[in-house]
């Protein structure tokens, strides 16, 4: 038993809806455990299985259904690996990398080394932009292009905006479990209701130890070596990373920025309708 969990049958159940959310995508699957230097790391493959590599990233305190879900309409052309980030409410291990130095980055390329994989389009949404540019800072060798949904790393909000808006009522909710200041707290992040995020996120606010590490933002000189391509699509409505803000910086510090799209009605986690456009694009 690790330390994020606050019992047992607190991870259990947050592991049930992991499972529930999984089959109803309803869609082939095979677990793959890669063991890394910073613990071992659940990756659910799906996708054509001649297709070209696609590597998805969840946001934070989420897991890998959710990142397949975003990007559902990948699956038709991509061998698609759907990554359970290290430390958060989900099946790979409990250790949780720094976000000061380039763990995150190491443990990425790791993964990619040993699934033995080249050309590979990543795509991720929140801390999972995060996750992606580490990893293109660390070693980008084997990466042909990114796709960045409302990432971190880039920008940040007014903290006194999130304090009010986003972690008052999720301190309330964890201290009353009354499911108001849950819908509150997702009120302020989801563009549309969300009835998965309420059910899974109403445990892991009472059943999981969360990372409250303010979330640093990319020096302007690492922006620059990046070659690799890159899209971002930034929420205009995003109180946690403000899109007019991110895209002005992101022209800014990243040569290799390919394209940025400002979604005008869409907060910190897209619609459906959006992540499908995104995942057109990504096709594309």
């Amino acid at each position: 038993m690790g330390y994020l969990y606050k019992s047992v049958q607190g991870k259990n159940k947050i592991l049930k809806l992991y499972d529930e959310k999984l089959e109803e995508l309803n869609i082939e699957y095979e677990y793959k455990r890669v063991n890394t230097s910073f613990g071992e790391t659940n990756i659910i493959i799906s996708g054509k299985p001649s297709g070209p590599p696609l590597m998805v990233i969840h946001g934070s305190n989420g897991c890998a259904p959710i990142a397949l879900e975003t990007y559902q309409n990948s699956n038709n052309s991509f061998r698609v690996y759907a990554v359970d980030v290290l430390a958060q409410p989900n099946k790979s291990a409990e250790n949780r990398p720094s976000m000061k130095d380039e763990s995150y980055g190491k443990w990425i390329n790791e993964i990619i080394s040993t699934l033995n994989l080249n050309n590979v389009t990543m795509a991720g949404f929140s801390f999972g932009g995060l996750v992606i540019l580490k990893t293109l800072e660390f070693d980008e060798s084997k990466i042909k292009e990114v796709f960045l949904s409302a990432p971190a790393y880039i920008v940040n909000g007014n903290p006194l905006k999130a304090l009010f808006n986003v972690f008052i009522p999720m301190k309330r909710y964890m201290k009353t479990k009354k499911t108001k200041y849950v819908e509150k707290f997702l009120s302020e992040l989801f563009t549309d209701r969300d009835e998965f995020a309420i059910q899974y996120l109403s445990k892991v606010f009472l059943e999981f130890n969360m990372d409250f590490t303010p979330v640093p933002v990319i020096d302007s000189k690492k922006a620059r070596t990046i070659k690799t391509p890159i899209t971002i699509f930034a929420a205009k409505n995003d109180i946690l990373f403000p899109g007019k803000k991110m895209i002005k910086r992101a022209q800014k510090i990243f040569p290799s920025l390919k394209n940025s799209k400002l979604l005008e009605n869409s907060k910190h986690v897209q619609n459906k309708a959006q992540n499908e456009m995104k995942g057109e694009l990504i096709m594309k």
